[in-house]
């Protein structure tokens, strides 16, 4: 087990907390969802209620190691600005003598957050002087940023190197009871949904899920990959031929393992890839339906809405990761809104797997609904693969 923010003795301390504020914005800079800077809250009142000198890093989307002001986290700053009046001071780099003079200027109960780390190569090469930078500005780490703890950079990983204590934050832990806790002996049925584009980004997961699922249900572009393999139709579908083998050899998997694997029953198509598009439901795979040529699939159709209603309705504990259709477009949501409905309606403990999923129960007001929404993507992917993530790897034992 991991240190955790709990353990750590923080008065007067200073201390340097990885978060994820990779927050979305407008073409005006203004942040449009704040999820994830409430969902750093908890941890932050944490340490200035314990009096400790707080100073925050984090990324925002992907300048390549440039300076770019469009991706500045100012915004960030006014934001927390708001949450902590009088509280919140920001440095205009993440190294260097202004970020070092306010750190060490900075009063007890107060946060000053540094510019993005991203405007520095050092973070994503995880170079050693770049987190030993990192790490002359605080006495203590805290990582709470779970969405890039799969990730070994400067301040994930090497910046540990440099501190003495390093710990988890509360949104990391409870990540790790959830998505590690739970799922270790999850209520059954245990039913998993997968979606997404591609089966090449799934298949570890799908394999590692294979021992403990009883239901996995298939969406998304990457059931098109399947049907191919078993021969059937798929149009201009977005495929990947080279994992034909490699999906028949799944479906084989699952069978062996006695787990009900299914995949759609029918699609919904299009002919075009617009707001407006018309659609057409196709015909059941199993009555020779398929995706007609010229016609591309773009989500799944009525019957299979149906057919994983009903294995939903009877699960006991839930995870979903990946949408069933291009849901940003309102002509090829149904799927994933029908999804997200059954999911809500279900008695089971229902587990959102971070990603394009979070977006969708959020989009159609569920997302309250649910038991636990992950802030992860691949993290929270490679974690249910078994992986050791980074930055988790990178933090002190508990005693």
């Amino acid at each position: 087990m991991k240190l955790s923010l709990r353990d750590l003795d923080l008065s007067g301390k200073s201390v340097l907390v990885r978060v994820d504020f990779n927050v979305p914005l407008d073409g005006d800079g203004n942040i449009t969802d704040d999820t994830r800077i409430q969902g750093a809250l908890p941890t932050i009142r944490h340490l200035l209620d314990g009096g400790a000198r707080v100073i925050l890093m984090s990324h925002l989307g992907r300048p390549k190691g440039e300076r770019n002001l469009k991706f500045s986290l100012q915004p960030v700053a006014d934001r927390l600005g708001e949450i902590f009046p009088g509280k919140v001071s920001f440095a205009s780099d993440c190294v260097g003598d202004e970020a070092m003079e306010k750190a060490t200027n900075l009063g007890a109960g107060s946060i000053l957050l540094l510019e993005n780390l991203r405007f520095h190569k050092g973070e994503t090469e995880n170079d050693s002087a770049f987190a030993a930078q990192l790490g002359e500005l605080a006495e203590l780490y805290v990582n709470d940023a779970f969405g890039t703890a799969h990730r070994a950079h400067a301040s994930t990983a090497g910046v540990a190197e440099h501190m003495e204590k390093r710990a988890m934050g509360f949104l990391l832990e409870r990540e790790l009871e959830v998505l590690v806790g739970e799922l270790e002996e999850p209520k059954r049925p245990f039913v998993v949904i997968m979606g997404g584009a591609k089966v090449s980004d799934k298949i570890k997961v799908i394999t590692a899920l294979l021992d403990k699922a009883d239901t996995i249900l298939v969406g998304g572009a990457m059931a098109y990959t399947f049907r191919l393999a078993q021969g059937h139709a798929v149009g201009n579908s977005l495929v990947e031929p080279d994992y034909c083998e490699l999906a028949l050899q799944i479906l084989k998997d699952a069978e062996a393992k006695g787990v009900k694997f299914l995949l759609p029953l029918d699609q919904r198509e299009c002919e075009e890839f617009s707001d407006t598009a018309e659609t057409w439901d196709t015909a059941s795979y199993d009555e020779g339906g398929g995706i007609t040529e010229g016609r591309e699939g773009i989500d799944i159709g009525p019957l299979t809405e149906k057919l994983f209603a009903s294995e939903i309705a009877g699960a006991g504990t839930i995870i979903w990761n990946g949408p069933m259709g291009v849901f940003e477009k309102a002509p090829f949501a149904k799927g994933t809104i029908s999804v997200s409905q059954a999911i809500a309606d279900s008695p089971a403990y229902t587990i959102i797997g971070g990603g394009d999923s979070v977006t969708a129960v959020n989009k159609f007001d569920l997302g309250d609904k649910m038991d636990f929404l992950s802030t992860g993507g691949g993290a929270t992917l490679e974690l249910l693969e078994g992986a050791e993530l980074p930055g988790v790897a990178a933090l002190s034992d508990s005693a």
